[in-house]
């Protein structure tokens, strides 16, 4: 409200707003007065008009009008004061209110930023959206982290968040040693092994080296592997569209026979009208070798051809013959390369990324081949930027999402929307919710949410990671959009995508190929200093996972969070103290960091420190190329 108050020459107080704006009331509309331009006061009671000195007579007419216009001055001078009374009243809770809104702004933006900021004004333009359109949950935390950030840059801490536990570097490959497979290859073939692998790029290549195996334990010819076509990813890219198909016949050719086609007098076989196609529904989830000899080796027999129409995870990590599971891992981690062109632009991507030639890795040599760049001068640092970055994979898209069945502060709106998602792409999700409703307070108590981005940033900023840091975000269609990044671009404002570096003709031949999108994330992922994920469970992260450790060399640290520890240590987020709040986190983070063997039945795709697939070597071999 906007109070005006004309002081007279005594330094009273006359409020010039019309009362009805303070007491409605019939009388005090009655007992009014306005102030016309000549100084004097209409009553519009009963017509009066009264001027400024009380002293003349003539202003005033008879005697008898004395005692009406002293009362109605009474009135109006009561009626000054109480609206006087109330309008300061409604000045202090504007102020009040102003005042609050001034600290929490000031709170949230506290602290410099980045001497200098490491991604151009059109890049971080992307990101900025009007205030108010901002959504968050945890208000005090992040204004709590963004106070942390600018202290300095965490000088307090020592959580070493770029660096691998010591134990990382004495593992080392070499699933690419001698197999015992190839003893086997020279027996007489059962028949041919044909593969359509679904879903998206990290789900097609464990597909892929699943079928390898099974060739090799039924003795098989695997025929080059088909992708499906997705509704959800829309992707039409096959094999050597991805990955080098001479390289990955001839990497494997020593273990399992490939071929890129069927023999003629089999390629118009009815495959499904004899019995020989099987579906992920004829087989249950990761089946046992032994199912494979029982029920599929007597197909390949009789009809000299089977089909695997799916194939996604149906091949279990254990009990397997050990040479079969060192093919596995022979298959991801040598035999899948991808295709020229998108090491290419891979290596595009990760050089604009770093700002300069940094030194070269065993990730580099692989994943870049002949595209790597040259090796810099020791020392030589061309921009002046720092060296590292973090790579985040933040697993919030909207399919995710609706999944989860988790609330995220979004309200009626947000619940429609996740609900008419689920209606039609997920049918069968809503049947279960039916028969089974849980709450989303429950669901997210157990750890069973995605991490919004704004838990994102909390945790780096409770790992010590600074303001200033340089981070890749894998994928960018975020559930909510710049409202929902608005918490986390604050915190770490230098935040890129592949579309951000990338030109536009440069991502041309890509735009419309997921797969291939996503083999890009892949590098810029597995390359990085640090790889951070939102969700363990997400194929894109497990493989990354996997990778790094493959091939990092003790020197790829993965940052993974455990989503119902983490939930916990959010739910005290109105009360918990920032020291406490990191300690939690960083103990969270170090107990996932540990060096360990993989445990049975855990995946070899993202934990290859096992028998046959990584050996233990007793020192540590350098990180770099010389």
């Amino acid at each position: 409200m906007l109070l005006i108050f004309d002081m007279g020459k005594e330094g009273s107080a006359r409020n010039l707003y019309h009362p009805s704006h303070v007491d409605g009331s019939a009388n005090a509309k009655a007992s009014w007065t306005k102030k016309n331009y000549q100084g004097r006061y209409v009553s519009p009671a009963n017509g009066l008009l009264v001027h400024g000195m009380k002293n003349d007579p003539a202003s005033f007419g008879t005697s008898k009008a004395m005692p009406c216009m002293k009362r109605q001055m009474v009135i109006c001078k009561h009626l000054r004061m109480v609206a006087f009374v109330v309008g300061l009243m409604c000045s202090f809770f504007l102020l009040d209110s102003l005042m609050l809104t001034v600290i929490h702004h000031i709170s949230f933006h506290n602290g410099p930023g980045p001497r200098k900021s490491k991604v151009p004004q059109e890049v971080r333009s992307r990101f900025d959206d009007m205030e108010k359109t901002e959504k968050i949950m945890y208000g005090r935390l992040i204004s709590l982290a963004s106070t942390a950030l600018a202290k300095n840059g965490f000088q307090h801490g020592s959580f070493a968040q770029w660096e691998e536990p010591e134990q990382a570097a004495k593992w080392r490959p070499c699933a690419d040693k001698q197999n015992l497979v190839h003893q086997e290859h020279a027996k007489k073939k059962t028949g041919y092994i044909l593969v359509s692998a679904n879903g998206g790029l990290n789900q097609q290549r464990v597909a892929v080296c699943n079928a390898v195996a099974v060739a090799a334990l039924l003795n098989a010819t695997l025929v080059l592997p088909k992708f499906l076509y997705s509704s959800v990813w829309k992707d039409t890219s096959q094999f050597g569209d991805i990955y080098q198909e001479e390289y990955f016949i001839n990497y494997l050719k020593d273990d399992v026979n490939i071929v890129k086609e069927l023999p003629s007098h089999l390629q118009f076989l009815d495959i499904e009208a004899i019995g020989s196609q099987i579906t992920d529904m004829d087989i249950m989830k990761e089946a046992k070798p032994m199912y494979f000899v029982k029920v599929v080796l007597p197909l390949l027999l009789k009809n000299d051809v089977v089909h695997f129409l799916g194939f996604g995870n149906r091949l279990a990590f254990d009990p397997l013959p050990s040479n079969l599971q060192k093919l596995r891992c022979k298959c991801n981690f040598h035999a899948l390369k991808f295709v020229p062109r998108i090491q290419e632009i891979g290596s595009l991507l990760v050089r604009r990324i770093r700002k300069y030639e940094s030194g070269l890795t065993e990730l580099d040599k692989y994943l870049l081949g002949s595209y790597m760049p040259d090796a810099p001068t020791k020392g030589h640092n061309i921009s002046g930027e720092p060296a590292r970055y973090l790579a985040l994979h933040m697993r919030f898209e909207m399919d995710m999402v609706a999944y989860s069945l988790c609330d995220f502060g979004g309200g009626e709106t947000e619940r429609r929307e996740l609900q008419a998602y689920r209606e039609i792409h997920f049918p069968t999700l809503i049947m279960r919710i039916r028969n089974n409703s849980i709450s989303p307070e429950e669901l997210r108590n157990l750890g069973r949410c995605p991490l919004m981005p704004e838990e994102a940033a909390l945790l780096l900023s409770a790992l010590a990671f600074k303001r200033e840091t340089y981070i890749y975000l894998a994928g960018s269609q975020i559930y909510g959009g710049q409202s929902r990044m608005l918490p986390f671009t604050r915190l770490y404002p230098n935040l890129i995508t592949k579309e951000d570096l990338l030109s536009p003709s440069e991502l041309a031949p890509f735009r419309n190929f997921s797969s291939q999108l996503a083999a890009l994330d892949f590098i810029a992922c597995a390359t990085s200093d640090v790889f951070a994920m939102t969700d363990s469970g997400s194929q894109l992260s497990s493989l990354v996972t996997g990778f790094r450790t493959y091939h990092g060399r003790g020197n790829a640290p993965t940052l993974r969070p455990n989503k119902k520890r983490f939930a916990k240590i959010l739910s005290e987020n109105r009360t918990i103290q920032w020291n406490e709040f990191e300690e939690r986190v960083r103990k969270m983070i170090e107990e996932n960091q540990r060096v360990t063997v993989r445990r049975r039945g855990r995946s070899i795709y993202r934990q290859p420190r096992t028998p046959g697939c990584m050996c233990q070597a007793p020192n540590r071999i350098p990180s770099t190329l010389l």
